[in-house]
């Protein structure tokens, strides 16, 4: 299964949910990688807390070398080996792989050749053939990558390969136009697709919607007066409208992500001990991410919405 993590603009949480997912995953026992292909700034290595060396990128041997022609294959990290951070130094029992393909440090985004496009698709078959989960990081909004990856999915060597689309907003009237525009605007996803060779329907069918740091006034610990509850009330209600309006509604939504402050201050993979022992993450924000883990590759999950 491979899936494509995008949003409509940067800031929205995206490479930190989708991190977070990728370990999750490997937490149920599956193998996971992650590939960066957020050309600008490839710091997933951060979020994994890898060495400084690798936690903005890498030099000469990362996605941009590869898809460049410059070393036939990119690196690879063993997040288990290789973090700094404690509870993730030691692969746990029963766990999957998980594995970061970082990007070069110090590029940008480039656009798609057709020789590029031999090389993601490449890349993208042995991924799929090798782990059961694949995450691939996407620029935001109307990049290049999204281009890439849109013409390599369109060749016959991935027509058979499972991939779908994960498309990260935040819960705001602002985000919530723009990640309408990012799949069915002008030169968004759906057109792109097209122009790339897909069929727009079975694409369109692949795409689904997450929220990120969504402000739950049930929950007990918001701070909030009732004024402002009240407020924020009507505030929701009128977001489920324009969401429902532009496409981005509950017929087309995957899963919500809390506000947490942990992913506020300190974009990190949120690990069980950080709710039950340390008290610094939420249990519903690590519920949600084993949710989003769970329904990413299930067919039933998917299909139902």
């Amino acid at each position: 299964m491979i899936i494509f993590a995008t949003s409509d603009k940067g800031g929205t949480g995206r490479s930190v949910t989708s991190t977070n997912l990728a370990y999750r995953h490997a937490l149920q026992g599956k193998d996971s990688a992650y590939l960066d292909f957020d050309f600008g700034s490839p710091t997933a290595g951060a979020i994994f807390d890898l060495p400084e060396e690798i936690a903005s990128g890498v030099h000469g041997v990362g996605m941009h070398s590869y898809l460049f022609g410059d070393v036939t294959q990119p690196k690879r990290v063993d997040v288990w080996a290789e973090s700094q951070r404690e509870v993730l130094r030691t692969r746990p029992a029963g766990a999957g792989r998980l594995t970061l393909l970082p990007g070069d440090s110090g590029q940008g985004e480039f656009s798609s050749t057709p020789e590029i496009v031999d090389r993601c698709t490449a890349l993208l078959v042995r991924m799929d053939e090798e782990f059961d989960l694949v995450i691939v990081d996407l620029s935001a909004g109307r990049s290049y990558a999204t281009e890439i990856v849109l013409t390599a999915t369109a060749r016959p060597e991935l027509r058979s390969v499972a991939s779908r689309w994960i498309v990260f907003h935040r819960w705001t009237r602002q985000h919530i136009i723009a990640a309408s525009g990012l799949v069915h605007g002008p030169q968004g996803i759906l057109e792109t697709g097209v122009d790339c060779g897909h069929d727009r329907d079975r694409l369109a069918a692949a795409i689904r919607f997450v929220r990120t740091a969504v402000l739950d006034p049930s929950a007990p610990d918001t701070g909030l007066r009732l004024e402002q509850l009240a407020w924020l009330d009507v505030c929701n209600r009128r977001l489920h409208e324009l969401a429902s309006r532009r496409g981005v509604g509950r017929v087309n939504l995957l899963g919500e992500v809390p506000l947490d402050p942990v992913l506020q201050w300190q974009e990190q993979l949120i690990s069980n001990d950080d709710v039950w022992l340390h008290r610094t993450a939420n249990e519903r924000t690590v519920n949600a991410f084993e949710d989003l883990a769970k329904k990413i590759v299930d067919e039933n999950s998917w299909e139902g919405l």
